[in-house]
């Protein structure tokens, strides 16, 4: 294919405009003072390598790469609890300025690997000067402890390129159950962490309070790793 960057213009611009949308809801929320079930927002085009490689692995024509391979524009988003996951995928399936065609529930549908997370491909229209155009998009959403697996299992599919030794595998699948484990006990206080959070959202002017400084560097930190994950622009599953 020639002119990369003409083909993967539209999927950057659906990149940008997501990632604005998506902390604008997290915005709204806390402007209510309310729970944001959006922690932080990344995003990434999937490299030109990547997504040569990944068409032939699927045995995708490059004529039909904006039909058939749907994460080329990728977004990821971080929530607190399992219930914000849900929370998420409700709000985007409300949503008028996109559409939800396909939702994959490795949460309740875990895979063998361990692998959790739930995946919407959405069809968004974005606005270009020779008219609207429809792009596909994936948005990955977890809780903290599942991206932590995730990012860790992916770096070492990198070095056994997927054939993992069985010890790898049994750390991995222990691992996992570690991290969902932590999740259903972090539900378990929901109301007791949200309480103290809301207590620290209102303590403006607490400048020699230790505990109201640590979260104000929490969210400096969330703003700091959004930056350098979009700079960084992700490595890629090329599953």
């Amino acid at each position: 294919m020639e002119k990369w960057e003409l083909f993967l213009a539209p999927y950057e611009q659906v990149v940008s405009e997501m990632k604005i949308k998506l902390k604008g809801i997290r915005k709204q929320f806390r402007d209510n003072n309310q729970h944001a079930p959006i922690e932080f927002v990344t995003g990434r085009v999937k490299p030109m390598d990547s997504i040569k490689i990944k068409s032939k692995l699927r045995g995708i024509p490059m004529e039909r790469l904006e039909d058939e391979m749907q994460d080329i524009a990728g977004l990821r988003i971080m929530c607190q609890f399992v219930d914000d996951i849900y929370e998420v995928v409700r709000l985007i399936r409300a949503r008028k300025d996109m559409t939800v065609v396909q939702e994959r529930d490795y949460i309740t549908n875990q895979k063998e690997s361990g692998y959790r997370s739930y995946h919407l491909i959405i069809e968004y229209p974005v606005q270009l000067v020779t008219g609207e155009k429809k792009i596909y998009a994936e948005i990955q959403i977890r809780t903290l402890s599942m991206n932590f697996w995730a990012t860790i299992e992916h770096s070492l599919n990198y070095k056994y390129q997927g054939e993992f030794p069985q010890e790898i595998n049994d750390r991995l699948r222990n691992a996992s159950e570690a991290a969902h484990w932590l999740d259903e006990e972090m539900s378990k206080i929901r109301e007791e962490i949200q309480e103290a959070q809301q207590l620290f959202s209102h303590g403006r002017g607490k400048q020699h309070d230790r505990y109201y400084q640590d979260y104000l560097k929490r969210h400096e930190e969330i703003a700091r790793l959004e930056a350098s994950e979009d700079q960084a622009s992700e490595t890629d599953s090329l599953e």
